[in-house]
């Protein structure tokens, strides 16, 4: 499965030319259970000023200090859920996502390594938690909606309903991997 994913993935981040959007990073966080890959993915806490309490990636904007994409991903990742970069091995980016409140999203692939330890930060996130890469590789696990004259994908999981950004996200990495496959 590591190299089917590896193959799906771009080598480089598209660079955003654009100065009206906010540029972010997300690290899509790849960990092998007993079952098969998992997505690590967060639920944001109810009082932030953006994406309250909805279903993310760790990460967020890139800082004047992050030298790229990867760096914003991976500093991001080890301060909302403790994952420091040496757990991680970065294997490639999934395109740009563009949000309705104003971010471009660069999606960042890695593989978490054994041995790491989760610690969440209270004041961002509420949860952290696990997707199994096999239920968004079922397309009978997602569909679209239409709310106020925009149409976005969602994507059920247990109690989680996951949506926006962080479902186009999964589903564009679901359908690379099934493209190759």
């Amino acid at each position: 499965m590591r190299t089917c994913i590896q193959q799906a993935l771009l080598s480089q981040p598209h660079i955003p030319s654009t100065k009206t959007l906010t540029c972010s990073a997300v690290l899509v966080p790849l960990v092998e259970t007993p079952n098969g890959l998992s997505i690590i993915l967060t639920q944001r806490t109810a009082h932030l000023n953006n994406h309250a309490g909805q279903i993310c990636f760790p990460g967020g904007r890139c800082d004047t200090q992050d030298k790229s994409f990867t760096m914003t991903a991976l500093r991001e990742t080890e301060e909302e859920i403790g994952i420091s970069k040496e757990f991680i091995e970065v294997v490639g980016f999934l395109e740009n996502y563009q949000t309705l409140t104003g971010f471009m999203i660069t999606p960042v692939v890695g593989f978490i390594k054994e041995g790491f330890q989760i610690q969440k930060d209270q004041f961002e996130v509420a949860e952290i938690f696990e997707l199994p890469l096999t239920f968004i590789l079922n397309s009978a696990n997602y569909y679209q909606e239409t709310k106020f004259d925009k149409t976005y994908y969602v994507i059920p999981y247990q109690k989680y309903y996951i949506w926006g950004a962080t479902a186009s996200i999964l589903i564009n990495f679901a359908q690379r991997l099934l493209s190759i496959s």
